[in-house]
């Protein structure tokens, strides 16, 4: 699976107050502005890692490792949180397959 952002959507630096289609980062993660609706969302500092990690290629199963690895927990039970992540990112229309 390799996703990317949707063309209405851009992620937002709080910093600078300026809107990027680059890996911005929030100070508790980043923040998605769905251009053409006017909707936003926050993802934490882990919501964040997995986009950034999905964005750049990598599959959800090895972003789950890394993060089950990172945190010493339930491998199993990471798999299904960033598998959810992916849906919800899918379901508000912010990322789509390449």
């Amino acid at each position: 699976m390799v996703l990317r952002l949707h063309p209405d959507v851009s992620i937002t630096d709080a910093e600078t107050d300026t809107d990027t289609r680059t890996h911005a980062d929030a100070r508790d993660g980043i923040v998605l502005l769905n251009e053409r609706t006017g909707g936003y969302w926050q993802l934490n500092a882990t919501g964040a890692f997995v986009l950034r990690r999905l964005l750049d290629g990598h599959e959800a199963s090895d972003i789950a490792s890394q993060l089950a690895e990172r945190h010493q927990a339930d491998p199993e039970q990471v798999g299904r949180d960033v598998a959810a992540v992916v849906e919800r990112l899918r379901d508000a229309q912010l990322v789509q397959d390449r």
